[in-house]
């Protein structure tokens, strides 16, 4: 398999973990074998001490990184991986830093490069149609994102311990942002023999079509163990792709040859495109598309999740439901919703933007509050209200409610996340926050559907409290134990922070 473009990392066999102190890093870590290393960084596994859960980190010199000139490309880096969580992408859990170091903790793929599988022998089409489906699903993904990955091929693909295809090594990864004004990509980059022909044109080239020659490329690899545009020369091997010169093996079928063909198109006007190759009868064969979503910044598995106990996390079946129905479906298991979260003084004062230091620790996202005297369990009935009418998957845990949409906008599906704070005894706030997708779709959805409904919500409830004190005026306690007027507890504070 030498016709391969030359491996940029060398992996090693995974060793027993040391017990040495010194291979303790940052106090929550123990550092094991090399993994593999390149010209500015080295790759460890290394094992968290609290979880026991295996990682990679790679290590990266921050002289080295300096001296080349290449801070701006870590950090677009880091951002590319934080935006592009897929679970056919390798994901990045933390960035951590010392005076000299910068360590990425990244997910740890057990089963190494697709490279190594196919440097034994060509694959099964069942096989090779499996990660292929997997790499458009991911690299769909991507460009969805606005995140174009440059230098796709087999030994940037890994594999994990159930055979699933991960996407790696983003370092030569683009974004929307670097393009020109013409609307193209002018860096030449990639591996060789993975290289579209427009980028050895060298006049501008479209991020999302160079992608699905190198898709073609590592399709046609994966079927026939050798690859489609090969010379010893490599100036021969460029006028090969630049012209879109192969030939597909006799053992390919119809079906396969007449989709590499619009794959490997020389004119990337002509190439196919993600949604049709999605509609490809050969593609479409036993594909199934992955459901997923990202919580307490872990990605999980709708599959794996709905096959858990309903206490951990629960999925909306679209079916409108009632307060009072919720309620007594509630009591029939038992179950209470759990008292929101309490507010503290940094809290409350951090609602004045001029006071919010969030941005200092997390990443800022859009985010609107609203104040109510509604209970919880009736704000989570209006947000699964909404989420049915607009085919919003829900998924609960607590006082968090996720609405997830099914619609690929711009930049993805649409997903808000909302969450119950308690301010007083009997004043909540509902923070409601942007976690995915295009910002004008969530601006124009909370404007014009979610917070009328926040809204009348709260002059119902307001409503409701002002009958209840002109007739009652009952006094009601307060979480000091203290006895507070319910007129006084009905006061609003602003609606919103926008």
């Amino acid at each position: 398999m030498a016709d391969f473009a030359s491996k940029k990392i060398q992996t090693g066999p995974v060793g027993s973990r040391k017990k040495e102190n010194g291979n303790l890093l940052l106090g929550r870590f123990e550092i094991g074998k090399l993994l593999g290393h390149g010209t500015f960084a080295k790759v460890y596994f290394a094992r968290n001490i609290k979880t026991g859960e295996g990682v990679a980190i790679k290590v990266i010199d921050k002289e080295k990184i300096l001296k080349g000139g290449l801070v701006a490309h870590i950090k677009r880096e880091i951002s590319i991986l934080r935006r592009v969580r897929h679970p056919n992408i390798v994901q990045l859990f933390e960035v951590m830093a010392t005076k000299t170091k910068i360590y990425f903790v990244m997910e740890y793929v057990r089963g190494g490069e697709l490279f190594n599988k196919v440097a034994k022998g060509r694959l099964k089409e069942e096989m090779a149609r499996k990660y292929f489906q997997q790499l458009i699903s991911a690299v769909g993904f991507c460009h969805a994102r606005g995140v174009y990955h440059r230098d796709l091929k087999p030994e940037n693909l890994l594999l994990d311990e159930n055979g699933n295809l991960k996407v790696s090594d983003f370092g030569l990864s683009a974004v929307s942002d670097q393009i020109r004004q013409d609307g193209l990509f002018h860096t030449f980059c990639g591996t060789p023999a993975y290289v579209a022909p427009e980028v050895l044109g060298r006049k501008g080239y479209d991020g999302v079509k160079v992608d699905l020659w190198s898709c073609g490329v590592v399709l046609f690899v994966l079927m026939a163990g050798y690859l489609p545009f090969h010379d010893q020369n490599i100036m021969a091997m460029y006028k090969k792709i630049y012209k879109g010169q192969f030939r597909c093996p006799r053992w390919f079928s119809p079906e396969l040859s007449k989709l590499l063909i619009r794959l490997l198109e020389a004119n990337p006007e002509n190439r196919i495109t993600i949604p049709e190759i999605m509609e490809n009868k050969w593609f479409k064969k036993g594909f199934k598309q992955i459901k997923f979503y990202v919580e307490d910044d872990r990605l999980c598995n709708v599959d794996d999740k709905l096959n858990m106990d309903d206490d951990a996390s629960s999925l909306s079946d679209y079916s409108s439901v009632s307060e009072s129905d919720t309620e007594i479906e509630s009591r029939k298991k038992g179950a209470t919703l759990p008292r929101p979260a309490s507010l503290n003084a940094f809290d409350i004062i951090s609602f004045s933007p001029g006071f919010d230091l969030s941005g200092l620790f997390e990443e800022k996202g859009d985010e609107t509050r609203y104040v109510t005297a509604a209970p919880a369990s009736k704000i989570i009935s209006k947000l699964e209200e909404i989420a049915y009418l607009f085919s919003f998957t829900v998924r609960k845990k607590d006082c968090r409610v996720s609405l997830e949409g099914s619609r690929e906008g711009a930049k993805g599906p649409l997903t808000i996340a909302a969450e119950i704070f308690e301010l007083t005894a009997s004043l909540v706030v509902v923070e409601v926050k942007k976690k995915a997708g295009d910002r004008a779709e969530y601006e124009q959805f909370c404007n014009t559907e979610l917070k009328p409904v926040l809204q009348k919500l709260m002059r119902e409830e307001s409503a409701t409290c002002s009958r209840l004190t002109s007739t009652e005026s009952l006094p009601l306690p307060s979480r000091n134990g203290s006895m507070l007027r319910s007129d006084t507890e009905c006061s609003f504070l602003p609606s919103d922070t926008e």
